[in-house]
């Protein structure tokens, strides 16, 4: 046999094979566990970055939020910490190579290390090809894409260094796997974020032990999507006609997801995309 991976992560099998029955019963005890964990959330003062940082906190690890209104940060923390949850803030634009490095510097003096990614970010602009400029299809990109790379490729580096493995978990979109008018940008975006996830499990999962997988979201409720929960509108209508469980989502249908995939509960599974749509693609 090779040599073990430098990653003090476990497998459950050493655990089943190799330990007493008490130590199988605590692995199944403590899978879903990240307390004493140190997460780092990405947009955090949106509707989703707030709700997985906060759930984060619950569950006992210690939360760095980042987004780019300092302001917003802020008044984040003072309510998290109300709440007697562990958490501090860096401002920061997720595209900005200078700023990304600066978030690192200032998340491991603070914390000590980073042991969870969760990736919450995100921007749209619809606008049909025709009217759309150049500079607008390269923000989305930029806002969408590029910085998944950038955050993922900062917060790798460091959890190599690290040498205990990691978990990152990387919000994208149902619309990675079909197009919609005025979605040039946003569609290209999420899906080469998607298969930027799979390509960097295959660089960090076997060799370092960091799992990395994206969850692929529909529409969930937040200001910019508030109109689409009328059940009279005609938006809401199509897409209930596609949606098996009778409801758009919430930010918090996705918390149990994201705690499986920052725990070890998830440790076979990585390079995935997963889906949290409610069925949309079903139907």
């Amino acid at each position: 046999m090779g040599k073990r991976r430098i990653h003090s992560r476990y497998l459950i099998s050493d655990v089943i094979d190799r330990q007493p029955e008490s130590r199988i019963k605590d692995f199944v005890d403590n899978m879903f566990s990240v307390e004493g964990k140190v997460a780092l959330v990405t947009g955090a003062t949106g509707a989703l970055g707030k709700v997985l940082a906060k759930a984060y906190g619950y569950a006992g690890a210690k939360v760095m939020m980042t987004g780019r209104n300092a302001a917003k940060l802020q008044e984040l923390e003072a309510e998290f910490k109300a709440e007697d949850i562990e958490c501090a803030y860096y401002a920061a634009d997720p595209a900005k190579e200078e700023d990304v490095a600066a978030l690192m510097k200032a998340t491991v003096e603070k914390y000590g290390e980073i042991n969870i990614l969760a990736v919450c970010h995100g921007f749209n602009k619809p606008q049909n090809i025709l009217e759309q400029s150049v500079a607008d299809w390269q923000y989305i990109m930029d806002a969408d894409c590029k910085s998944v790379y950038v955050v993922c490729k900062y917060v790798a580096e460091q959890m190599v260094a690290q040498g205990k493995g990691g978990k990152m978990v990387v919000v994208t979109s149902q619309r990675s796997k079909r197009g919609m008018a005025g979605y040039t940008g946003y569609c290209t975006s999420k899906g080469g974020a998607d298969l930027m996830v799979s390509s960097m499990a295959c660089d960090l999962s076997a060799k370092y032990g960091i799992n990395v997988n994206s969850l692929c979201p529909t529409v969930f409720r937040s200001e910019l999507t508030e109109w689409m929960f009328d059940p009279e509108s005609a938006v809401y209508q199509n897409f209930m006609k596609r949606e098996p469980i009778g409801r758009l989502a919430e930010p918090e249908d996705f918390v149990g997801y994201a705690i499986f995939l920052s725990s070890d509960a998830s440790n076979y599974i990585t390079g995935a995309n997963c889906d949290c749509s409610g069925g949309y693609l079903t139907c």
